[in-house]
Formats: C-alpha cells, structure tokens, sequence
C-alpha cells in the first residue's frame, strides 16, 4: 500500500496555440489506505489525471509519486498498479481463471499452486468460485465485472484504479457493486483512486471527493463538504443531484438581493458576508426551499408548478416564479404525500439560514448556510480548494 502525490501535475495534448490542457497545474494528496474519488463532467479531465497515475499518460509538467518513489519515468507495470476499466478488458478467449492469473503469471515467480490458490480465494471473495472455468461471453455484466475486480484483487497491488467500472451496469446492480466495493476497499484498505461522473457514486463511495472542471481542481473535501460547503457555484452546482437552483441578483441600498420575480431581503450575517459587492447569486437546494399556500414573511414569492415528478416517498416540484420576465424553472423537493397539481399557484420561501451566496462575476462562494452540526465534515482529511478562498461564517 501506498499514498499518492501529485505536484504541480499538467497535461497538454498538441503543441504551441493548437494545445489542449486536459490536467492543469493540480496539486493532491491522496494518503495511504485513502478512498478518493474523482468527479466531474466529461471533459473535466478525471479520467486523463487518473491515466497519468498510471503510467499510461505522461504529464507534460509535475511530478507523480507514489510513496516515496517518484514514478516520472517508470511504466504502469513498474508502478504496482492495478486499474478497472470501464469496459472490463476481460480475455474473450480466456477463461475467468486464466484471466484472473494472467497478471500474476507474466509478473511474478509465483508457482502455479500458489497463483492458483490467490485466484481461487479471490474469485470466492468476489462471489464467482463457481465460474472459474466460464468465458467472459457466457457471463452476465456483473459477473464480468467482478471478474475484472477480482483480476485486481489478486495481485495485491499498492495501488486500485477504477475507471467508472460501473457505468454499464444496470441501477440495481449498480447499487449492488457500489456496496461491494465499499466493502472491499474497507477489508482490503487499498489506496484507491475512483473516477465517475454518478452523482450518487460520489456521495456514497469515497472518503474524498476531489472535484475537477476543465482540468481545474475546484475542491478537495468529504462528500459532505462539497455537498454543504461549495467552495464556488460550479460545486454547488454539480454536486448534488437535482442540484443547487440559482438566482441571480443586484445588490440594493437597502440591503436587499434584487433578482427577476424575487426581493429577498439579506440578513446581517449575510450582509457582512457581501460587503460591498453589486452583483450576488443565490443558491437553494431542492430540499431547503419551502412551499406554501399563502406569504410566509417578505421573502416569500408566488409560483406556478409546471411539472411534478412523483419519487415515492418524496416528489420534485419544477416551479416558475410567477412575476418573472423570462421563463426559468427551478425545483423544490417535497414530501410525497404532499398533494400538489400542475397549474398550482403556491409561494416558495427560501429561509435565510439554508441559502448560499455567490460572487456572480467570479463564482466564488461568499456565504454558506448554517448547519446543525458539523459531523462527517473534516473526515479523511481537510477541505481544499485551488482556485479561490471562501467565507466559511
């Protein structure tokens, strides 16, 4: 086992005006025995950070380390790596056995009783003893993906890569292999670096989150910081799912946020949290904005449902406030006994202790709501952010 350093770590793809920065300038500690994952949109650069950990990209700038070992110039079999791809990368020709002692035969001495006997007891720990003489076509997907889970467990690397291995399961069985390898990462405590764009893997996997967008590291922090103390808007905005509604809004004398269809009256904490800037967005989570018959107090507002989506046990209300010049939805997350119909004309009410605020030009988180408590919030390590500080008041 081993922790991860990546220092100053850039990547560019083409040379001069032409180049493209897949990975810049980002700087992480990922400690040994950690569970980390990378999350972001496609294109955000996750994957191509990951690779360059691997040894299957070089980094144009940084340096990689793996433990002690700077691992600039060594290739991915030098690093004791072993990495999950997306699409299995199982030997259509091999058996699961032969796929799963493949690794160990081409690089170790291992005698065959023994390499036989670390495959046995893996594929047993995966739930797959009884398929050790099948090949890859006459399994189901699952089945495929615990062999290549397995082939990664026998080696007893330093180091796990996944590389969203679960995005071609099916939701059920997705939730059955996130539990698996949650499980597996706590009895084997293997570093593991796990790369997703699921907003549920990324909440319910990983010890940290490690937020990327456009090759920007935009915070470091437990899934619960990043959920509740967005260092900026696109964190807000990305993590969480139906994610964080924004309204955008000028600043009055009266110290009142101005935006369409909204005057929400800033309180003195909020205010100070401000200060003496013009232009600031509201951000509210699905689940902190309320829906009422009648005004609740000032910051009230009347809306119109447009659409509801019944969940079971709660709905998504999408709403359209109703004085706004342009249409721009926005949803509410509701008990799902709640009756409520399209067409429905109700007030929404954001309280001021749930809301976020936000320097509209820079995106830069200036107020954070207020929590009950602060458990699960510095687990695995402190929060970090590479492009710009926060008002944590």
């Amino acid at each position: 086992m081993a922790s991860i350093t990546l220092d100053n770590v850039t990547k560019r793809f083409g040379e001069g005006g032409d180049a493209v920065v897949a990975v810049d300038d980002v700087s992480l500690e990922i400690e040994d025995g950690e569970f980390v994952i990378f999350v972001g949109p496609s294109g955000s650069g996750k994957s191509t950070l990951m690779r360059m950990v691997a040894g299957l990209e070089t980094q144009s700038d940084g340096d990689v380390y793996i433990g002690d070992a700077l691992v600039n110039q060594l290739g991915p079999r030098a690093r004791d790596i072993a990495m999950v791809f997306q699409n299995y990368a199982l030997y259509p020709n091999m058996t699961v056995e032969e796929n799963m002692s493949f690794g160990l035969k081409m690089s170790t001495d291992l005698s065959a009783d023994e390499i036989e006997r670390q495959v046995t007891e893996a594929a047993e720990m995966m739930g797959i003893g009884n398929l050790l003489d099948n090949k890859p076509g006459e399994l189901s997907g699952g089945q495929q993906q615990r062999v290549a889970l397995g082939r990664a467990i026998v080696r007893d690397p330093n180091v796990f890569l996944m590389d969203e291995p679960l995005s071609n399961l099916d939701a059920k069985l997705r939730t059955t292999m996130r539990t698996e390898i949650n499980r597996l990462q706590n009895d084997l405590d293997v570093t593991t670096l796990y790369v997703t764009h699921d907003q549920t893997e990324a909440m319910t996997m990983g010890d940290r989150l490690v937020v990327l967008n456009y090759g920007e590291l935009q915070q470091v922090g437990t899934p619960l910081e990043c959920f509740y103390r967005p260092q900026n808007r696109f964190v807000a905005g990305f993590i969480g799912s139906p994610s964080m509604n924004f309204f955008e809004g000028d600043v009055a004398d009266a110290g009142t946020l101005v935006c369409d269809g909204l005057a929400y009256e800033l309180s003195e904490r909020m205010r100070s949290n401000v200060g003496d800037r013009a232009e600031v967005t509201i951000g509210a989570r699905p689940e902190d904005i309320e829906l009422h018959d009648d005004p609740v107090d000032t910051n009230g507002f009347e809306v119109v449902v447009d659409v509801v989506e019944p969940m079971g046990s709660i709905s998504y209300v999408y709403i359209q406030p109703v004085d706004q010049s342009h249409e721009q939805t926005f949803v509410v997350e509701v008990d799902g006994q709640q009756p409520i119909t399209e067409g429905q004309r109700l007030y929404a009410h954001f309280p001021s202790e749930d809301v976020h605020l936000f320097d509209t030009k820079s995106g830069e988180a200036i107020h954070q709501r207020k929590l009950d408590s602060d458990v699960g919030m510095s687990a695995g390590g402190q929060s970090q952010n590479a492009s710009a500080s926060s008002s944590q008041s």
